[in-house]
């Protein structure tokens, strides 16, 4: 048990902090949630402009491997990511760090400034020079089409194994035992949901309307509900990974500790 136990003192450490920050610093913790969807933005623009510039499968290769990159802006840099507290939240619930209604609150408020930073970011980025008025059938819009061809079932349970990965970043990198492992072992964990298409919510934050400005309106088959539904089920299913399969299970490995509420 020594390897899960430790890593629940690093988490229980992180939420910690967290409660502190909403509770104290409440602008502060806005602006690490903002700052997250910025970073993330940075990591999938530069991995969308690989998969554009390059033909299939070199480019899908390169955009898989350098999405990577935003989350480790986020682990490195202590910004707050919705998929994570996912899990975190999830253990504090259950641990009894945080009641419930403080854990959801905490999600809620990173998930609500996460989706506000993406859609900021995403215009902006529309008006650069690289994603500027890109043409039909391009990589980003390509990406984007697909997820609204994509069925319910299908979008949770992409959802799950994406946010599955994310998390399995994050508690490898707390193990790492410096920077250079923690940074290529969340860019070779992260491979695995990007190459495969998965669902991730907070992403979709960001490609939806960048790929709304820089196609110079909607793509195929993006509408009100296409983009509601996707939202809806991709966060159902990356809180079923996040929250539950990674979560709840490494809490559940450490319920033998004395359990009381922070507040």
């Amino acid at each position: 048990m020594e390897y899960t136990s430790e890593l629940m003192k690093k988490i229980d450490g992180s939420i910690r902090k967290k409660n502190e920050l909403i509770d104290k610093h409440f602008g502060k913790y806005a602006v690490r949630s903002l700052l997250a969807t910025l970073y993330l933005s940075l990591g999938s623009a530069i991995a969308l402009g690989l998969g554009l510039k390059f033909e299939e499968p070199v480019g899908k290769m390169l955009y898989a491997f350098t999405f990577g990159l935003g989350l480790a802006l986020i682990i490195f840099l202590n910004a707050e990511l919705g998929t994570s507290n996912m899990m975190y939240m999830t253990v504090a619930a259950y641990r009894k760090k945080l009641k419930p209604s403080k854990a959801f609150k905490i999600l809620m408020v990173c998930v609500l400034f996460n989706l506000i930073g993406a859609f900021v970011v995403a215009y902006l980025l529309s008006m650069t020079g690289f994603f500027k008025a890109l043409p039909d059938g391009n990589f980003l819009t390509h990406i984007v089409e697909g997820k609204f061809a994509k069925g319910p079932l299908q979008t949770v349970i992409e959802g799950m194994f994406a946010n599955i990965i994310v998390n399995l970043a994050i508690l490898m990198s707390m193990k790492a035992k410096d920077d250079t492992a923690r940074f290529i072992s969340i860019l070779c964990v992260i491979f695995i949901f990007t190459f495969l298409g998965f669902e991730h919510v907070i992403a979709n934050f960001i490609y939806f309307p960048l790929a709304y400005f820089s196609s110079g309106g909607a793509v195929v088959g993006m509408t009100v509900g296409a983009v509601s539904s996707n939202i809806l089920f991709t966060f159902i299913g990356n809180y079923i990974g996040g929250g539950l399969v990674i979560g709840l299970t490494y809490a559940w490995l450490n319920n033998d500790e004395k359990l009381e509420y922070l507040d």
